[in-house]
């Protein structure tokens, strides 16, 4: 079996085919396993270099639509389509070219790539929970389920909308199996901040760990909606792993959330490492960045994502211990 991770290079495109190396090998739509040959990762940049050792792994770098008008990928074979790249919502709504191009006509790319493979490839569109937003004038949201109408507030989750319904449609018509999933936001990442307006969401617990001050651009009462890496990538593994019954609709699932606050997360960063990590919080708040962040849902439904066997994250101080547990040497504080 061929496998394609668009985004390959990056943070969960690594830990998505990493996932999947380990396993060997990977389930479609209901059929037995089947041995995993080739995992190919797309992206601007190479892959890590544990997944360049693995013979099983092709990395193909350059910008993702120009290889898909080649035809460079996916190629014949290709069994599975991971698709994870994507520009985030900060950066679409600083530069709407950019998002349309990186979100709408790639994913219309590769779409259009799939089919014409006419083996009717599996294909995972990670989505967003930024498909939900809060309308101007209306009411806070509430609980956002799988089936509630998604009324998108930034171009980032327009962008992304419209991707679940080209996915819904190309399925519809035979060309490709679409599973289209909504992760919700991932903390705690590694490394360096990225472009997404949440990113804080994961630096205000990085960074202090590492001893390093983190700025907090939000009130501490501030909902949110998290999920730690392991369930994000098992929640895209399960997805393609459904068969069409198990999943039922076309349209897109919320994947499974731990709801929280901004100061419940802080009130967990001490637990773990004490005042002195929460001492390098600044509180800081940006107008900005809390109106969109508390545009989007702060507790969602995923009965969809339960009904295939897949669960939240206990709780947020789990999720920081497991961060420090897989990133040991990013920690300096001392832990409790």
């Amino acid at each position: 079996m061929n496998i394609v991770i668009t985004g390959g290079a990056g943070f969960l495109g690594a830990r998505l085919a990493r996932a999947l190396l380990a396993a060997g090998s990977l389930s479609l739509r209901g059929a037995p396993a089947r041995p995993i040959e080739q995992v190919v990762l797309a992206d601007r940049g190479p892959a890590p270099a544990d997944l360049l050792a693995d013979a099983r792994v092709r990395s193909v770098q350059g910008d993702l639509l120009d290889l898909l008008r080649r035809r460079d990928l996916p190629t014949a074979g290709t069994a599975a389509v991971f698709h994870l790249a994507a520009a985030v919502s900060a950066e679409c709504e600083a530069d709407f070219e950019l998002g349309m191009r990186s979100n709408l006509d790639t994913t219309r790319a590769l779409l259009d790539a799939c089919r014409a493979l006419g083996t009717c490839p599996v294909l995972v569109f990670a989505s967003s929970l930024a498909v939900f937003g809060q309308q101007p004038g209306q009411p806070p949201l509430g609980l956002m389920r799988d089936d509630t109408l998604p009324t998108p507030q930034g171009s980032y989750g327009i962008q992304k909308y419209i991707g679940e319904q080209l996915v819904a449609d190309y399925a519809r018509k035979g060309f490709i199996a679409g599973r289209s999933v909504r992760p919700v936001t991932v903390s705690v990442r590694p490394g360096r901040p990225n472009g997404a307006a949440s990113g804080f969401l994961s630096g205000m617990i990085r960074e202090p760990l590492a001893g390093e001050r983190a700025r907090v651009p939000v009130a501490p009462d501030v909902p949110v909606a998290l999920s730690s890496p392991t369930r994000t990538i098992e929640g895209f593994v399960r997805a393609a792993q459904a068969s069409d019954a198990e999943w039922g609709q076309r349209t897109a699932i919320n994947l499974p959330s731990l709801r929280t606050t901004v100061g419940e997360m802080a009130a967990a960063l001490e637990k773990v490492a004490g005042k002195e990590a929460t001492a390098l919080l600044d509180w800081q708040p940006d107008a900005a960045t809390e109106r969109l962040i508390r545009s989007w849902p702060g507790e969602v439904g995923w009965d969809r994502a339960r009904g295939l066997g897949l669960a939240n994250d206990a709780s947020f101080e789990a999720i920081v211990r497991e961060y420090a547990a897989e990133n040991p040497q990013a920690v300096r504080l001392a832990l409790r």
